[in-house]
């Protein structure tokens, strides 16, 4: 027994030392391996912005800010990856209504780890601090 970080007696810490902690085996899987692993093939991300002057913004390019990265040689490791903005509609087509603006990083933005992106749509403002998926592909190792 312990007391305010002492022992209370020597026979306590005894009967500690003398115990054996017994290993059982754990039962066998009854899934697949796949079923209890689990892996993210894309890195997160944040949507800051559009690409902007003071009072002009270029809704054409969008910053974001990727989970990790906190430096232009960070950054360059994004480059030309393929960033998707995934999102909720109210219509349903094709029987979903999640539907996808797909992008690209195009350069880093300063030194911090923020990266400009380019969608094949202009992100819509309610982007505008949710979260992006940069997929790992297309690979340049």
């Amino acid at each position: 027994m312990v007391l305010d970080g002492y022992w209370a007696s020597n026979a306590d810490r005894q009967n500690i030392a003398s115990t054996r902690i017994v290993a059982t085996p754990s039962p066998p899987l009854q899934c697949p391996l796949s079923d209890y692993l689990s892996f993210r093939l894309y890195s997160k991300g944040r949507v800051l912005g559009h690409k902007r002057a003071k009072r002009n913004t270029r809704p054409n390019t969008s910053l974001i800010q990727i989970e990790g990265v906190g430096s232009k040689e960070d950054a360059q490791f994004y480059l030309g990856k393929r960033v998707a903005f995934v999102y909720r509609a109210k219509k349903e087509v094709q029987g979903s209504k999640v539907r996808v603006i797909w992008g690209r990083v195009t350069r880093p933005h300063g030194s911090g780890g923020v990266v400009k992106s380019k969608f094949r749509s202009n992100l819509p403002p309610r982007a505008f601090g949710a979260s992006v998926r940069i997929m790992l592909y297309p690979s340049n190792i």
